[in-house]
């Protein structure tokens, strides 16, 4: 089977409000494991008025979903400038966020995002930045199946229950 190829968008005002909720949501998921649920929600909406101050249009940034050739919407990525340097270089951008829904995912559609993300940030950029949650081990499998090598690491080990 052919790898799928997708185009990629900019997000509708219903895609985008979407997609903020999933991505706080998740955000909110992974700092609740270091911080009580509250302040895991309240840090992760905060993310989102810090980085997208004018949301959708916040300049520098493209918030867009990925249509595969039958125009499904298969998933979106949120591209940025890099938000502090953190891959060496201020000609960088920054992937915020990429996701596959669930119904596409295993399908390819990861790498032919990713791929597409970084057609649209070597418009501008020289290259592009992530971060990835150490036991996502299906996103970590993408990157590297893509190219993408660990530029830093931070640990950490829990001394003791909450």
């Amino acid at each position: 089977m052919a790898a799928p190829r997708v185009t990629l968008r900019k997000m509708t005002e219903t895609e985008y409000e979407q997609a903020t909720r999933h991505r706080e949501a998740e955000g909110a998921r992974e700092l609740s494991r270091f911080m009580p649920e509250e302040e895991a929600w309240n840090r992760s909406r905060q993310g989102t008025a810090h980085f997208l101050p004018d949301g959708r249009d916040t300049p520098g940034h493209h918030l867009v979903v990925a249509e595969n050739e039958s125009g499904e919407v298969v998933g979106n990525a949120w591209i940025g400038p890099d938000p502090q340097g953190t891959t060496g270089t201020a000609d960088a951008a920054w992937l915020y966020d990429i996701t596959v829904f669930e119904c596409f995912r295993r399908n390819g559609y990861g790498s032919a995002i990713l791929a597409a993300a970084e057609l649209l940030a070597g418009e501008d950029y020289t290259r592009l930045g992530l971060n990835v949650v150490g036991d996502n081990e299906a996103a970590i499998a993408l990157y590297r199946r893509n190219g993408y090598r660990v530029s830093s690491m931070q640990l950490d080990k829990q001394l003791r229950p909450r």
